[in-house]
């Protein structure tokens, strides 16, 4: 079984990257068939679409997950009762550490044979599993990250308030950040909606004269539909149609971890500031949409210390970057 972002995944790399199908399916641990057959389909699906004039069916193809029969599949034996007890009993251990009982701990296979003793038929490996999940979670480690001009950028909203022919209008001001060179790209919204999300996308794109190979949000309304678990999260419609259709990959922060954006983080805080702390009052929306542009224009021919280079030269560099899709 294949999800969405899998299926994605094959045809972004067989017609953006040139990847073949025997290098994907090794690269994905998938079946060669599997990566053939969803190949096949989309190229279908992409002719059908280009005979008929019509991009809506290739959208819709692109934007659908893979369906299974899963009538026979059983109950996953990993419940929410277990995992309470299994809790229950690293946190028992953790009290004997700090108690220095450290000898006196249960090892995963006596907390296996004390679930077993309680009843429940659970295998020894998905208790290992469990344990060793949530043993990562409560480590936290802050790694400096290196990226390549154009494989990655990050997107972000936030709230400015500002008086526009002498009424205060709460607006949305929108922030895509590169991750390499720190060049900042914003516009206002009057709403944060499905509608300003894609524009601001498609904007975006053509101001930068291509596509970055990944795109990382929060977890924003317009992005996320729902979240599905502890860790994973479900992407709208329009989230789906705009990576489908221009072929780039997108990532999720975690709850509550600010760090895993801190790019555009970071720049929403800076551009607002920069932007509207000396004047907050314009005549019209335009003229406040103009005075932001004139202020991003402003910041992104500020040289970076630690390269001399301002991040608008910084930014022509994508263009010589193979993960850095060009518009045609």
């Amino acid at each position: 079984m294949i999800s969405m972002d899998t299926k994605q995944e094959i045809t972004r790399r067989y017609l953006r990257e040139g990847d073949s199908e025997r290098k994907i399916a090794r690269d994905l641990q998938i079946n060669r068939k599997t990566v053939k057959k969803y190949l096949l389909e989309h190229l279908k699906v992409q002719k059908k679409s280009e005979d008929e004039g019509n991009t809506e069916s290739l959208q819709e193809y692109t934007a659908s997950a893979p369906v299974y029969n899963s009538t026979g599949r059983y109950k996953r034996k990993l419940t929410d009762e277990i995992k309470t007890l299994i809790q229950e009993q690293v946190l028992e251990n953790d009290r004997k550490k700090r108690e220095g009982l450290r000898k006196q701990i249960k090892r995963k296979i006596d907390i296996h044979e004390y679930l077993l003793s309680k009843g429940y038929k659970i295998g020894y490996t998905t208790v290992c599993n469990y344990i060793c999940e949530h043993e990562i979670m409560l480590r936290e480690a802050f790694i400096r990250q290196v990226h390549l001009p154009g494989e990655e950028c990050e997107f972000d909203w936030g709230e400015v308030k500002l008086t526009i022919g002498g009424e205060q209008k709460r607006l949305n001001m929108s922030v895509f950040t590169a991750s390499s060179s720190n060049y900042r790209y914003g516009d206002l919204y009057k709403r944060q909606d499905t509608l300003a999300y894609m524009e601001s996308h498609n904007d975006f794109f053509a101001q930068a004269g291509g596509i970055y190979h990944e795109m990382v949000y929060d977890n924003m309304r317009v992005a996320v539909a729902e979240f599905v678990g502890r860790h994973e999260k479900q992407p709208t419609k329009a989230l789906t149609n705009l990576s489908g259709w221009y072929h780039f990959r997108w990532r999720f922060c975690n709850v509550r971890r600010g760090n895993e954006k801190g790019h555009v983080e970071r720049s929403v805080e800076v551009v607002r500031r920069k932007s509207f702390c000396d004047r907050d009052t314009f005549d019209t929306f335009e003229d406040a949409r103009k005075h932001l542009a004139s202020t991003l224009e402003r910041l992104n021919n500020i040289p970076c210390p630690q390269t001399g280079k301002n991040p608008k030269q910084m930014q022509e560099w994508k263009n010589q970057c193979p993960v850095f899709a060009l518009l045609t």
